[in-house]
């Protein structure tokens, strides 16, 4: 295959990447989006297969393995496993970086000297860069894992010393970086380039560990843009075209979005991956005056039934619980019933970006009853009643009241403006980050116990009687 007709194809599949992330800004063109992209990476995958020089043999082996973990995960991953697959995937995509640059050392510098190498320094740098942004992402995807699926907590973990430990493996993967990228040909240049690697592993568990499980949307956000950058640096090293677009395009797009969710908390990056947010002890543990007081399915039903307004503000319990498809047979009994209905998103709501808007698509929810905190929180005031169905900080009070809460100043979802709120959850503890909720011990907030398809589904019941 000539070059000029790989760069073309390569072209082509760039230009289908941007429309096909162009589209996903709409819900009605995602879908569409996101096969245009796929072909996209068909074409890109073909033409890259159809050079000269390959060994199909591999190329075979690996096609049929992924396949088969591909097509294994699709069926026994649910939705709610959808985070902790996310973040994975971010790490599978920053370790396969590290075997392309390591490939790539041993190709160029492994024999010794870089006689005749072009751009020797250039190769050197982008081959240590992949290597050290692909570790720490993977390293850190295995962390945000852990802690998404409970293996971990979802408290922040503080060890001791942790922020110089992390200080140290920064300077020195630093230094490493423009040490190889120096002397690629030197004596102790493998052993710098292992020190890349090591320090990469290092950073990603040192830097995910101390983070709360009230960040991990924002988290993977960032993961998912640093495979994107190892990615594109990896394409350097290989000197691919379409992986340094798609590489630029993942990274800049995840940057743009970890940047969107951390101004929907009203914090900063730095603030995220420092703070500590939801470590042991501190405001998680504050006892608020009051009790909460619960209800049953039928006194929440002679109050919906009467209600004009309705505002379902949907979290993670509504994930666990798959109970998105009752929470739309609900709401459409509410419309039938002459109610108003809207579902109002919070951008970090869930444990990964656009969690509950994948949810409710799933269950054919109109797009337009979809609505924004800053578009919502204006008519709380005059909703009749709130559903809160499993979310915990995006709806607490204290974020605007109490001065000593973790999420003081972020924006929230004003449920406790309504008239009447109902609350679904599982039980009386604290939700994911370990803050107790201020608005379950108001005098307007109603419990209902339990699982969250079942208290709905016990509601459409009283509506079909």
């Amino acid at each position: 295959m000539s070059a000029v007709f790989l760069n073309i194809a390569y072209i082509a599949a760039a230009v289908l990447f941007i429309f096909g992330i162009k589209m996903l800004g709409s819900a009605s063109t995602a879908r569409k989006g996101n096969m245009i992209s796929a072909i996209g990476m068909l074409l890109a995958v073909v033409v890259t297969l159809m050079k000269s020089g390959m060994d199909f043999q591999w190329v075979w082996i690996g096609l049929g393995l992924g396949t088969v973990i591909g097509v294994v995960w699709a069926r026994v991953v649910k939705m709610t496993g959808m985070p902790e697959l996310v973040a994975l995937f971010n790490g599978f995509g920053g370790l396969a970086s590290v075997f392309v640059a390591w490939a790539e050392y041993q190709k160029y510098f492994s024999e010794g000297g870089i006689g005749g190498i072009e751009n020797a320094t250039f190769i050197a740098v982008v081959i240590a860069v992949a290597t050290w942004i692909g570790a720490l992402t993977f390293s850190g995807s295995l962390i945000a894992w852990a802690k998404l699926s409970g293996k971990l907590g979802g408290s922040a973990t503080i060890l001791p010393k942790q922020r110089l430990i992390a200080l140290v493996l920064l300077i020195l993967s630093v230094g490493s970086v423009a040490f190889f990228g120096w002397a690629p040909d030197s004596p102790v240049a493998y052993g710098v380039f292992l020190g890349v690697l090591v320090a990469g592993i290092g950073l990603g568990i040192f830097g995910v560990l101390p983070i709360g499980g009230g960040d991990m949307p924002v988290v993977i956000s960032l993961l998912n843009s640093l495979s994107g950058l190892a990615a594109s640096a990896a394409g350097f090293a290989i000197q691919n075209n379409v992986l340094i677009v798609a590489g630029c395009l993942v990274g800049c797009s995840g940057l743009i979005l970890t940047l969107i969710m951390c101004k929907a908390m009203n914090r900063n990056l730095a603030n995220v991956l420092f703070s500590g947010f939801g470590s042991a002890g501190g405001a998680a543990d504050t006892e608020v005056e009051g009790e909460m007081k619960a209800a049953t399915t039928s006194d929440a039903y002679y109050v919906l039934e009467a209600a004009q307004t309705v505002v379902i503000i949907p979290g993670y319990g509504m994930a666990v619980a798959q109970a998105q498809h009752a929470v739309k047979e609900l709401g459409d009994l509410l419309e039938e019933n002459g109610a108003e209905v809207f579902y109002a998103i919070h951008p970090v709501a869930g444990r990964m970006p656009g969690h509950m808007n994948v949810l409710l698509a799933e269950a054919d929810v109109p797009y337009e009853q979809l609505v924004e905190m800053d578009a919502i929180n204006p008519r709380m005031p005059s909703v009749d009643v709130a559903i809160v169905i499993g979310a915990n900080d995006v709806v607490n009070p204290a974020a605007s009241e109490d001065q000593s809460s973790p999420i003081y100043g972020m924006p929230i979802i004003k449920a406790n403006e309504a008239r009447t709120v109902y609350a679904l959850k599982r039980g009386k503890g604290a939700g994911f980050s370990g803050l107790v909720n201020k608005l379950y011990f108001l005098e307007k907030t109603r419990m209902l116990y339990g699982d969250a398809k079942e208290t709905v589904t016990a509601l459409v019941s009283e509506f079909k009687k």
